[in-house]
């Protein structure tokens, strides 16, 4: 069986979760590709609410093999108390398989991330201080401690001791810190051996296996296509690739065994930190989205930055992913709203542009161009189909099809796992 990618088509947060663990009934597998717990997924089940950091959303559903691949990035502590977490609320979290090739976060990197983007000021990228961005500068300077490190201390050890001998001159020298000690780092990281140890596997193997079984795989991205390091609104992005072609190299499944691609999308738009945002609102419709749609970080707690459709950036993360399918969320959250702006492009210096522009200072200028739709009031919340929704809200719904440039074939018209309307088979 072919597999199957889903992954954000905004600034992250479209409800990535929700659209999951919708599907958790058709996969086998649900493998995490990339990030750490510097992102957030919801899933709502019944009255119960989960919030998961690092685990994919495949967790929740109990045939699923949950995955957690080569291209995360894991802090140990967080993991760990993210599994005791479901374990409390009844949720099995046996099953869950972690890449040995998965690199580690550690102590300092979470020490680094912090100090550095207080000395930044004002010219911060709005990290999460988790030490995401740390992490993943280590494992391309081929310094980074991976997950089949903690089983053998010699190794351990030595790959501390050089990763501190830089860090801690840049801690003591440069920003008036503390050093680490190798000592300290060691004895909490070889902690963590015993405990995982059930769950390491060579994960790539597993999916080619389960891939040539007939399994159906599901890859899951964090984040969203905008905070790609190499197609994002850099320098305001993550560290690593949320875009497709980042469950390749994340999972190791080679990109001839995906077959479709599934852009999650919300109605709207939001995005978490600083950078660019063209539709954002300032005024009392952005204060009432952030409020209708619950717009709170899941990982971080911070207010999301809120604004209109836009529909550059959905052409955008089709062309850049390949994007087979849209996934539309919180349809809901603009009911009540006599008329809907739409931005169908950008007015660059007096020029009107279609598309996403390649320079990051047009970007930065760019002023959406609005088409208004009208509104509706009804509650869609129990729709089953496109047609039980009213016609505006319909039509909004074509209208967002037609313009961006992929067939929607979910929609969300609430929070719960049921409150969604499938208009297409999203597997097969």
């Amino acid at each position: 069986m072919p597999a199957v990618v889903l992954l954000g088509a905004q600034w992250g947060d479209e409800g990535k979760g929700k659209a999951t663990d919708l599907l958790g009934d058709q996969v086998d597998y649900v493998v995490r590709y990339q990030g750490g717990n510097n992102a957030g997924h919801t899933v709502v089940i019944g009255d119960q609410k989960y919030a998961l950091h690092l685990l994919p959303s495949g967790i929740l559903s109990p045939n699923v093999v949950p995955v957690i691949g080569n291209g995360v990035v894991i802090d140990p502590a967080v993991l760990l108390e993210e599994i005791k977490g479901l374990n409390e609320r009844g949720i099995n979290t046996s099953k869950l398989k972690i890449s040995t090739n998965a690199h580690l976060i550690t102590p300092y990197h979470r020490t680094i991330d912090k100090v550095s983007e207080r000395f930044l000021g004002k010219s911060k990228i709005g990290t999460t201080g988790r030490g995401i961005g740390p992490a993943y500068a280590d494992k391309i300077n081929r310094i980074g401690i991976r997950v089949q490190d903690l089983f053998d201390p010699s190794i351990l050890k030595q790959k501390i001791e050089a990763a501190l001998h830089d860090k801690n001159q840049i801690l003591i020298k440069v920003f008036n810190r503390k050093g680490i000690t190798v000592d300290e780092v060691l004895s909490e990281y070889l902690g963590y051996a015993k405990v995982l140890e059930p769950y390491v596997a060579d994960t790539a193997l597993l999916l080619d296996q389960a891939l040539k079984a007939g399994k159906n795989v599901l890859l899951e991205g964090s984040q969203g296509t905008l905070l790609d390091v190499d197609h994002g609104t850099y320098p305001f992005v993550t560290s690593s690739n949320p875009t497709a072609g980042g469950a390749s190299t994340g999972s190791g499944i080679g990109p001839t065994k995906i077959t479709r691609v599934i852009g999650i999308l919300k109605a709207y738009t939001t995005r978490v930190g600083s950078g660019p945002f063209p539709t954002e609102l300032f005024d009392a419709d952005g204060e009432a989205l952030r409020k209708i749609g619950g717009e709170v970080g899941v990982t971080t707690g911070r207010n999301r930055r809120c604004g209109w459709f836009d529909a550059p950036i959905a052409r955008y993360a089709v062309r850049v992913n390949g994007l087979t399918d849209f996934f539309l969320t919180k349809l809901d959250v603009l009911t009540g709203w006599e008329k809907i702006p739409v931005c169908v492009a950008y007015d660059v210096d007096g020029a009107r542009v279609e598309e996403l522009p390649a320079s990051q200072s047009d970007f930065h200028h760019a002023k959406p161009i609005y088409e208004y739709l009208p509104g509706w009031s009804e509650d869609i919340s129990k729709a089953k189909s496109v047609n039980d929704l009213p016609k505006n809200a319909k039509a909004y719904v074509e209208f967002l099809e037609k313009i961006s440039g992929a067939p929607i074939s979910a929609i969300g018209v609430g929070p719960g796992r049921d409150e969604t309307i499938v208009v297409r088979d999203l597997i097969k």
